[in-house]
């Protein structure tokens, strides 16, 4: 299996073009709850081609951008470089390679579980000024709807790797532990995307799980994303729903 650090070199076009963003109503409970404003300096760990970085500078924010796949790092700082408040360095969860006590929110978007888990915690609290907040963010495709269900069936049974690296995998219970002794709350939010066959094809590819191109593991999997959107499609479109789950602490780690 690919290292974490190396598994989206070669999808970095298709993660930016076709993944999901974020709820606005995810950033307005960051900003509420966390009480950030201009001066609020906030480290996005694993922050990948931006996708939450950009959201978070758009409200006026200082943003580190952490993150040690280069193709990914190098498209952020394409996408983001220009902008007021962004600063994109090479580093890891676990060595993020910030000052002590520089950060009031550290945020990690589809990222928490890549992470070696006990160094992560104390490189957080390393990184954290006394006050500061931690924000584990996930778009978790909602599977009550029957073409999300029959999509996972799908990825189960015909991408090995789907059910090794799915975040699924992390408990609620997981999370809270993480946060011990301190409490955490968790807010979730509605989000979806419209996809005509092509963009699906597009999205699935981005997934580090699914069998590279021009195998024969890919071609298996298109063939039967294919008659998935098929039976499904409505005007030429499925629907990816999502819900989007925000575990905050309630103040420090």
């Amino acid at each position: 299996m690919l290292a974490a650090t190396e598994r989206f070199s070669d999808r970095v076009s298709s993660y930016l073009k076709y993944r999901p963003s974020y709820p606005p109503a995810l950033i307005d409970t960051l900003v509420e709850q966390c009480q950030l404003n201009s001066n609020s300096i906030i480290a996005d760990i694993g922050s990948g081609t931006g996708k939450l970085t950009e959201l978070l500078l758009a409200r006026d924010l200082r943003v580190t951008g952490v993150e040690p796949n280069k193709e990914m790092r190098e498209a952020a700082e394409v996408l983001l470089g220009t902008l007021n408040g962004f600063t994109s360095i090479a580093g890891q969860s676990e060595a993020t390679g910030l000052p002590d006590g520089y950060t009031d929110l550290v945020t990690a978007a589809q990222a928490f579980h890549w992470f070696d888990i006990e160094k992560t915690r104390g490189e957080f609290k390393r990184i954290l000024k006394p006050d500061g907040r931690i924000a584990l963010i996930w778009n978790q495709r909602d599977i009550n709807h029957t073409f999300q269900r029959e999509y996972d069936e799908m990825l189960t049974r015909l991408a090995p790797e789907y059910s090794k690296v799915n975040h699924r995998n992390i408990k609620d219970s997981d999370i809270e532990a993480f946060y011990l002794p301190k409490k955490v709350q968790k807010f979730s939010f509605s989000y979806g995307q419209e996809f005509d066959l092509e963009s699906l094809l597009g999205r699935m590819q981005s997934s580090s799980y699914t069998p590279k191109d021009g195998t024969p593991e890919s071609s298996l999997l298109t063939s039967a994303a294919e008659a998935l959107f098929a039976r499904h499609e409505q005007s030429g479109l499925v629907e990816f729903t999502y819900q989007t789950n925000l575990f905050l602490s309630v103040d420090g780690i």
